[in-house]
């Protein structure tokens, strides 16, 4: 689910939700807290697959040329 936040200023850019959510998902992971790994290293073991994917699809209906008449995939 994506979490707005009242006080946090916009972020203009494109597929922001998501990027957020990805965002807080792998800092809240156990792979960062208990286990001190940055958060790359934790997308890379399958942390918070999901959101990833998501955040791939809307980065790449920004490429596709039917995203014009379709509009942008996530939030």
């Amino acid at each position: 689910m994506p979490k707005y936040y009242e006080e946090k200023e916009e972020d203009g850019r494109a597929c922001a939700g998501v990027r957020e959510d990805l965002r807080q998902c792998l800092l809240e992971t156990s792979c960062v807290i208990q286990e001190g790994k940055s958060a790359r290293q934790c997308l890379k073991e399958g942390h918070c697959r999901s959101l990833q994917v998501s955040f791939f699809e809307c980065k790449r209906s920004m490429l596709d040329a039917r995203a014009r008449f379709r509009g942008r995939k996530g939030y």
